[in-house]
């Protein structure tokens, strides 16, 4: 899943990035609201993380624009939007949660704290209510990043067990390399390497045979190959 951090503080902005990297979303870091809106124009978001005090405006102005529509982005999908920010009144939350934001986060906070909201706001769109993907016999725990194929462990890259979340997410649809390419890399991604063919081929050949169908010209399709 791919990710937005809007955070003007440096440190506190790497320290993001590092931390849900290394639970295994692609993120991209934008320091003020213009970054972000030229962000959110070019790539599909799965959630973004909003601070609210930034240079050159007001995050909670840029949440607004997004839920009236005056953003246009590429996602086909609802874009969840995190506030994180030190103002913790309650009248700031409740501000903050009726200009469309879906969870609210006072600053300081703790990393595995932050990843358990972003969790189960992803989980929102797959209708789950638990941080376990499952499908006949293959499973996924996105909280412990580890996956199971007929009760055996299963080792991925970060990048192949993105891949197998994303298709888990949308069983039965074909997805296409570009879609893959938007949420589960981050802007560094070269657009014209074959970077998602290899990785869904190293990722099917763990998985064997019957699990990920090549819809020819249009993408991949996860199916039960039990």
């Amino acid at each position: 899943m791919r990710l937005l951090v809007v955070e003007d503080e440096e440190d506190l902005a790497e320290g993001l990035r590092v931390g849900l990297s290394r639970a295994g979303y692609a993120v991209d870091v934008a320091a003020d609201v213009a970054e972000a809106y030229d962000r959110l124009t070019l790539h599909a978001y799965d959630l973004m993380l909003l601070d609210l005090n930034l240079p050159d405006g007001n995050g909670l102005e840029l949440c607004r624009a997004l839920r009236a529509g005056d953003v246009v982005t590429p996602g086909d999908g609802e874009l969840r939007v995190l506030i994180l920010t030190a103002r913790g009144g309650l009248p700031d939350r409740v501000r903050g949660l009726d200009e469309g934001a879906d969870d609210y986060l006072v600053k300081p906070f703790h990393l595995a704290e932050l990843q358990a909201r972003v969790r189960a706001l992803l989980r929102r769109d797959t209708s789950g209510n638990t941080a376990t993907l499952t499908i006949g016999e293959l499973m996924l725990d996105t909280a412990r990043h580890s996956a199971m194929l007929r009760g055996e462990s299963l080792t991925l890259t970060r990048k192949e067990f993105g891949v197998c979340e994303y298709l888990m997410t949308r069983p039965g649809h074909v997805v296409s390399s570009e879609e893959l390419l938007e949420h589960v890399w981050d802007a560094n991604a070269d657009p014209f390497t074959q970077t998602v063919r290899v990785t869904v081929g190293t990722l099917r050949r763990k998985l064997g045979d019957g699990w990920i169908e090549t819809v020819v010209g249009r993408g991949y399709r996860l199916r039960d190959a039990a």
